[in-house]
C-alpha cells in the first residue's frame, strides 16, 4: 500500500487513547468549534481513554488471573486460552486488510448518511477493527481479497444501524442524548437481549422480578452501594479463586475502586465530546431540518453506570460456568474476561437496569459467543498465522469478535463448514433482529411522549 499504508498503519499504532481526541480535535476544528476549545475538548476525550486504560488494565492484572486460578480451582482442562480483544485487535491490524478497512468502513459511514440510511456518525475510527475483523478472517479464510472487503462493508452497515437501533435506549437509560455505541461485543449481541426481554414480558410472574442496583441500595442500604457490591463480589471472585482472605479482599478492595472511578472518568470523555457533538447537530439541522443524529462512540463510556460493572463482575465466574456447560467447548475464558462488561453493557439497556434479567439474557448471550468462538478456531488460528503473531500457540481463540454473529455467518457462506450451524444461528438472529428494532420504536415513542 506504500505511503498510504504506512500512513493508516501509524495511525493505527497511536492507540485509541491518541487516535480518538486527534480525530475528535481535528473534526471539531473542521465543523467550526474554536481551536482553543477542540484541543481542549479532544485532550478531555484523551484523558478519560487513558483513565479507562489504567482501570482495564488493572482488571486485567488482577482478574485475569484469578479466573485461571477459578478454572483451576474446579478442574476444569480446556486446550485453548481466550485471548480476547486485547490479542485480537493487534492481530487484525496486522492484516493486509487492515490499511483499506478504515476509508472503506468511512465511505460506507458517509454513503448512507447522505441516501439518508442511517442517522450514525461514526466518530470512533478505533473500532473500526471489528470491521476490520471480519474481513480479515475471510480473506484469511477464502484467500479472496474482494470477499475480504465485502466483510468489512457488511459489518459496517450492520454497525451504522445497530447506532441507529440502539439512539433511544442509549438516552432513555444511560442519558446520553444524540450519542449511541454501535461497535463492538456490546452492540451485535444486544439482539438477543430484546427477544429475551420481550419473552419474559409475556411470562406471569417472571415478568415482576425487579432486581436493581437502586432497589438493593434502598433495601439494605449502605450494603446496596456500588462500591460495597464491587467490594464484595471482588473478594467472591478471589475466593472462588481460592485466594487467601487477604489477597481476596484486596481484590475487592480493587474492584470497589472500579466502581467508584469508572463513572468518573466517563464523564471526562462525555465533557469532551459535549462541543462537536452540539456543533455538529446545529450544521445537520440546518442543512437538513432534521436535527435527530448520533455520534457513534466507544462502547467504554457504557461501563461508567454501575449497574453494568455489576453485571460484569457476577458474569466472570458464570462465564467459567458456562463454559463448562456449552457442548465440545474447548475455550477457556480468559482475555475478555475483565472486561466481560462489554458483552453485556447495551443488555442492561435493554432490561433497564434489571440484574434479574441481565443474568438470563446474558447467559444466553455468553453460551452463544463461547460456541460461535469455538466454531471460528480454525479462522482465527488461520488469521493469526498469516500475520506470524501465534506467540507459540497452536490454536487461537478469541470470545470477543471471533463469538461474532454477523462475522460467522458472513464466513460460514463462503466457507460452507457447517451449513446447520449457519442456519439456525441465521434464524436465530433474524429473529433476534426484528425484537430489536420493534424494542427501538417502543422506546423512541416512549421518549417522544415525555418530552
Amino acid at each position: 500500500m506504500g505511503i498510504f499504508g504506512d500512513a493508516i498503519n501509524y495511525i493505527i499504532g497511536l492507540g485509541a487513547s491518541v487516535m480518538l481526541p486527534l480525530v475528535i480535535a481535528v473534526l471539531s476544528i473542521i465543523v467550526g468549534v474554536k481551536v482553543g476549545k477542540a484541543i481542549r475538548a479532544g485532550l478531555m476525550v484523551g484523558v478519560g481513554f487513558v483513565g479507562l486504560g489504567l482501570i482495564v488494565d488493572m482488571m486485567n492484572a488482577n482478574l485475569g488471573p484469578a479466573a485461571k486460578a477459578m478454572s483451576e480451582t474446579f478442574g476444569l482442562h480446556m486446550s485453548v486460552v481466550d485471548v480476547g480483544w486485547p490479542g485480537m485487535s493487534p492481530i487484525t491490524w496486522a492484516s493486509g486488510i487492515a490499511t483499506v478497512a478504515i476509508p472503506v468502513a468511512i465511505l460506507v459511514n458517509v454513503v448512507m448518511l447522505v441516501l439518508k440510511l442511517t442517522k450514525t456518525v461514526n466518530i470512533d475510527i478505533w473500532n473500526i477493527w471489528h470491521m476490520t475483523f471480519t474481513g480479515a478472517i475471510a480473506y484469511a479464510v477464502t484467500g479472496n481479497f474482494a470477499i475480504g472487503i465485502a466483510g468489512v462493508v457488511v459489518h459496517a452497515i450492520f454497525t451504522y444501524k445497530f447506532g441507529d437501533l440502539y439512539a433511544p435506549l442509549m438516552e432513555d437509560y444511560f442519558e446520553l442524548e444524540g450519542l449511541t455505541v454501535p461497535h463492538g461485543t456490546s452492540a451485535y449481541l444486544a439482539p438477543f437481549a430484546c427477544t429475551i426481554d420481550a419473552i419474559i414480558e409475556k411470562i406471569p410472574g417472571l415478568n415482576k422480578i425487579s432486581i436493581t442496583a437502586d432497589k438493593l441500595q434502598e433495601k439494605v442500604g449502605v450494603l446496596g452501594e456500588p462500591i460495597v457490591i464491587g467490594g464484595l463480589l471482588g473478594t467472591l471472585v478471589g475466593a472462588l479463586a481460592g485466594y487467601n482472605f487477604q489477597a481476596a479482599l484486596q481484590l475487592g478492595i480493587k474492584m470497589s475502586a472500579v466502581m467508584v472511578l469508572m463513572p468518573k472518568i466517563t464523564k471526562c470523555i462525555m465533557e469532551g465530546l459535549m462541543p462537536i457533538s452540539e456543533r455538529m447537530k446545529e450544521i445537520l439541522t440546518k442543512r437538513s431540518g432534521d436535527g435527530e443524529f448520533y455520534i457513534g462512540l466507544d462502547p467504554a463510556i457504557l461501563l461508567g453506570d454501575s449497574q453494568v460493572v455489576t453485571a460484569g463482575l457476577i458474569f466472570i465466574p458464570l462465564t467459567i460456568l458456562i463454559a463448562v456447560i456449552v457442548p465440545g467447548n474447548v475455550i477457556l475464558p480468559f482475555g475478555d474476561l475483565a472486561t466481560i462488561g462489554f458483552f453485556i453493557a447495551i443488555a442492561v439497556a435493554v432490561h433497564k437496569g434489571n440484574l434479574f434479567r441481565t443474568l438470563i439474557s446474558g447467559s444466553v448471550i455468553m453460551y452463544v459467543t463461547i460456541w460461535i468462538a469455538n466454531q471460528a478456531i480454525p479462522w482465527t488460528t488461520a488469521l493469526a498465522k498469516s500475520v506470524n503473531l501465534t506467540n507459540g500457540a497452536s490454536r487461537i481463540a478469541a470470545l470477543d469478535q471471533g463469538g461474532s454473529p454477523i462475522t460467522y455467518m458472513f464466513t460460514q457462506i463462503f466457507t460452507r463448514e457447517n451449513l446447520a450451524g449457519l442456519a439456525v444461528i441465521a434464524v436465530i438472529y433474524a429473529v433476534c433482529l426484528v425484537f430489536t428494532v420493534r424494542t427501538s420504536k417502543a422506546r423512541a415513542a416512549a421518549l417522544k411522549e415525555e418530552q
